[in-house]
């Protein structure tokens, strides 16, 4: 079963949204999906909390 997933509204910096999709689509990911992964890879390696 996949993970509930919450809808959240945020503000990026342009050159921060530029880079991030860039960087979405060279890996072949949506850039909801590469933001995702980039926090979880943040969290875990901060311990800040357990994720899956």
């Amino acid at each position: 079963m996949k993970p509930l997933k919450e809808r959240y509204s945020l503000s990026l910096d342009s050159d921060v949204a530029e880079a991030i999709k860039k960087m979405a689509e060279e890996d072949d990911r949506s850039f909801s999906q590469f933001v995702n992964m980039i926090l979880k890879d943040y969290l875990q390696k901060h311990k800040s909390t357990s994720i899956r």
